[in-house]
């Protein structure tokens, strides 16, 4: 498959990626499963995709239905997520590792969901089995047809639910032209991230945007091969890498952090036959990029992203040079703009009174907005709060552009500590505590105060067996930081709490219980 031969028409429904992989590399092997040794190739998934959807048509869902995807990143994910939008269903995937599915499944109205383990809800739900084996008989417009649809382009393809910075979950309603759209925007990029030739390994969650987008749907346009595994562990994904021989990872911080705790003649070993790694969901530290390239001889290129734009935005795969701190720039077809929260393009107010009040490169820190034909809906169920009249989203992220026009981001807007009135972004503080070699995680978080209404305080785990106290760590941040800046009370923990694609919730450490409240550590 070329690169041009992405399925963008504006009446395209994204299973039809499926059925083009088939028709133009049947035999090209489509998924690899290293936890079961499954494989099948394109052709084997196009008719266990119809017989899928045969199955959910027979169980009584109807276009429009929503239907929930319970399954781990498996060959099954792939099959089930592809059926369901083959009968013209919108396609709800669901954590297959979360117990408590009944707000997700009430809000969205679920009442199937296709699944290789029983349904515990108090709901009246309807089980379906995805089929992974599907016998090539008759003929192949007829079963095609007998599933088939005509929604596509503005209809709904998938209710992704995602947290806010309250913990609330919010479905986002992205369409079959917004999938298809980040597709084509990631296949413009030269050279694309994924070729024909690749095999892309995904050990990322296949229920979440990242491992739906950049994973299975841009490989699907590819025709390439999914090599993947419901878990990461490092050593069995070095070695699964060295024997499936991967070409391209698809990755997160935390999985590229473990990866440079290995030996480097090990990771030069068995990464040799990559060419492309890939990072999403937050920012990489520059020491890990830096062990990774000397190790392998690879830049890691990382990508800033989110559910509501299907999900890629920027990466530095666009300019082709992996800079450290940064998120690249935008995708073809896709624009940024930084503006304030009435949406004005100027920049979010710095502290007059203090010249270090700044970013290195900063022109200006603002809110990110983002336009182009991968944005979303709105949200569930009345398309509340999606892009503006004149196609603008305003991300709720903070950002600045550098004086190479490459995107950094600071922060979450919500996760910004407001200190009589100035804007503390918890990420200068976490870099310059991280400074210590006592420090191995360490989040930042508002906490209530009576004389400035909010202040910093500082969540760190140290390394084992280190002793650090609270005081060290305020005396190093006074040192580097205005003085409102600076901790005003220091926490430790054993572990932060961190989402599934490995960013840190700081909903969780807002909980008073989810850290240790004695002050020191040794």
């Amino acid at each position: 498959m070329g690169k041009g031969q992405v399925v963008t028409g504006e009446s395209s429904n994204v299973s039809d990626l499926v059925a083009e992989a088939a028709r133009t590399r049947p035999d090209t092997p489509a998924v690899i499963d290293t936890a079961t040794g499954i494989t099948r190739n394109w052709r084997d998934v196009e008719l266990a995709v119809r017989a899928t959807a045969r199955r959910l048509r027979g169980a009584g869902v109807e276009p429009g239905d929503r239907v929930g995807v319970r399954l781990p990143t498996s060959p099954a994910f792939v099959v089930s997520f592809y059926a369901v939008l083959r009968v013209g269903a919108i396609a709800v995937p669901l954590n297959p590792y979360d117990p408590d599915l009944d707000t997700i499944l009430d809000h969205s109205g679920t009442r199937v969901v296709v699944t290789d383990r029983p349904v515990e809800s108090a709901a009246q739900v309807t089980r379906v089995e995805p089929v992974l084996d599907a016998p090539n008989a008759g003929d192949a417009a007829d079963e095609a047809g007998s599933v088939g649809t005509d929604r596509g382009g503005e209809d709904i393809a998938a209710l992704l639910y995602t947290s806010g910075t309250t913990g609330a979950p919010r479905g986002v309603m992205l369409s079959h032209r917004a999938l298809l759209a980040n597709v084509a925007q990631l296949r413009s990029v030269t050279p694309p991230p994924v070729e024909p030739s690749d095999r892309v390994f995904v050990a990322v969650p296949m229920h979440h945007v990242y491992g739906l987008g950049c994973g299975v749907l841009t490989a699907t346009a590819a025709g390439a091969t999914l090599v993947t595994a419901p878990r990461f562990e490092v050593r069995t994904a070095l070695s699964d890498c060295l024997y499936h021989r991967v070409t391209v990872i698809l990755g997160v911080p935390g999985m590229y952090v473990e990866l440079a705790d290995r030996p480097a003649d090990e990771l030069g070993e068995h990464l040799s036959t990559v060419r492309l790694l890939l990072s999403g969901a937050a920012p990489l530290r520059p020491r890990v990029l830096a062990d990774i390239r000397e190790a392998t001889g690879l830049p890691v290129y990382e990508g800033y992203g989110m559910t509501e734009a299907s999900p890629v935005v920027t990466s530095t795969l666009v300019t082709g040079y992996a800079k450290p701190g940064s998120a690249g720039r935008p995708l073809p077809g896709v624009e940024v703009a930084l503006v304030d929260s009435d949406g004005s393009a100027s920049g979010a107010p710095l502290d007059p009174a203090d010249p270090d009040d700044t970013f290195d490169d900063a022109d200006g820190t603002g809110l990110v907005a983002v336009r182009g034909a991968n944005l979303f809906s709105g949200y569930w169920p009345d398309g509340a709060h999606g892009p503006d009249a004149d196609g603008w989203f305003r991300t709720g992220d903070v950002g600045y552009v550098d004086t190479d026009g490459d995107l950094h981001l600071v922060d979450r807007a919500g996760d910004v500590v407001l200190v009589n009135g100035f804007n503390v972004y918890p990420h200068e503080v976490e870099d310059v505590i991280r400074e210590l070699p006592q420090v191995r995680e360490v989040a930042i978080v508002a906490m209530l105060d009576e004389r400035s209404g909010e202040a910093v305080r500082a969540v760190v785990v140290p390394e084992p067996g280190a002793a650090l106290s609270e005081q060290q760590v305020i005396e190093h941040c006074a040192g580097r930081l205005a003085g409102y800046k600076v901790p005003k009370v220091v926490t430790f923990a054993d572990e932060l709490p961190y989402s599934v694609t490995g960013k840190v919730s700081r909903v969780g450490l807002r909980d008073a219980h989810q850290v240790s409240q004695d002050g020191g550590h040794a």
